[in-house]
Parts: structure tokens; sequence; C-alpha cells
């Protein structure tokens, strides 16, 4: 079966400093047409940083647009002409005040491709070492460390609603697993 949707229209209806928005007209495979929203995002990379001492390094952040505070990874977006590490290791620092030794790519999501193009890369930090230079003037986080048996708890319990952290605890969880086969 044929699946793909022609474009037929491209729109660009806002432009932001982090994402930017364009209505498509495309054609559907049986030739009737639709609109699609579009949101354009430069990407993200999402960082589990894992002490020596079996914790992780997260944030408790408040986020307008649910209005809550909610646990996370440190992540954040990829400035124009970086490479993903690159964003990784400054979003480290500046969030938990934290370099890595060893900063491993681990895999890419597309964080909902019905909406949007964001692409987040996933990083695992090691090898933690205090950061000297500063935090995000703009970001009001609190840094918390978190044994990472009882992320993986938090977990089965359905108490982590953030999905980039649902899928980091079970990416740490499934390590933890065939470290034990």
């Amino acid at each position: 079966m044929y699946y793909e949707e022609k474009t037929m229209k491209s729109e660009r209806i806002y432009e932001g400093r982090i994402l930017n928005l364009r209505v498509d007209t495309v054609e559907l495979p049986n030739r009737k047409y639709s609109r699609r929203e579009i949101i354009e995002h430069a990407g993200a990379v999402v960082i589990i940083p894992v002490t020596e001492d079996d914790e992780v390094i997260m944030v408790k952040q408040f986020r307008k647009p649910i209005d809550k505070v909610i646990l996370e990874f440190p992540a954040g977006i990829i400035d124009k002409g970086e490479q993903p590490i690159e964003a990784a290791q400054r979003e480290l620092g500046e969030e938990v005040q934290q370099n890595a030794e060893e900063l491993e790519f681990l895999f890419d999501s597309y964080s909902s491709p019905g909406f949007t193009d964001e692409n987040i890369s996933y990083f695992l930090a090691t090898g933690l070492t205090p950061f000297d230079g500063k935090a995000d003037e703009d970001e009001f986080l609190e840094v918390v460390r978190i044994k990472i048996p009882d992320l993986i708890e938090m977990l089965h319990n359905f108490e982590l609603n953030d999905s980039k952290v649902i899928t980091g605890a079970l990416y740490l969880e499934n390590l933890r697993l065939k470290k034990h086969v």
C-alpha cells in the first residue's frame, strides 16, 4: 500500500526562536486533500547523567504549557551550527553543573511525529565532574539526585509523567537487566 502524502502547498504561519509553524496542503493516497499543521524544530538532546554512586542527576522544573513542576533529565535545544554531542555537554553543564568524561550517544527519537519534526538525541553521561562555567540565568530549577532503583520504582508506580524521563528510565532498567543476564 502507498502511504506517502504529496505536498501541494506549504505556508509559513509563524517563525520563532525555538520553533516555526507551517501549514501544508497535501494530496492523500486516495487523491483527496488535507491540511497538516507542522511544527518545525531544530532538535533537542536529553542527557542521562549517571554517578559512581548509582544515581541519576535530574531537575525539577516548572513547565508553563502544563502549569506543573515535573521531574526531568537535563535536556535542551540544539543551537544553530551545534552538533548534538556539543549541545549535550553544554546542557549538562548549564542545568546540573556537571561535565561528562564520557558522553555516549544512545539513540534518536521523534517526540511527536504527528505534528512536529523534532528529533531528540539521547546521551548517557558518566565520569561526571563539577562544571566550572555558569548555569543558565533564565532557568529556575532544582537539581536532584535519585538512586537508579528508586527511579525504576517510580517508573513502575506511574509516578513519571515526562516521556523523555520514561524513555530514559526504561533504558536504564533494560541496561541493568542485561548486566544480570
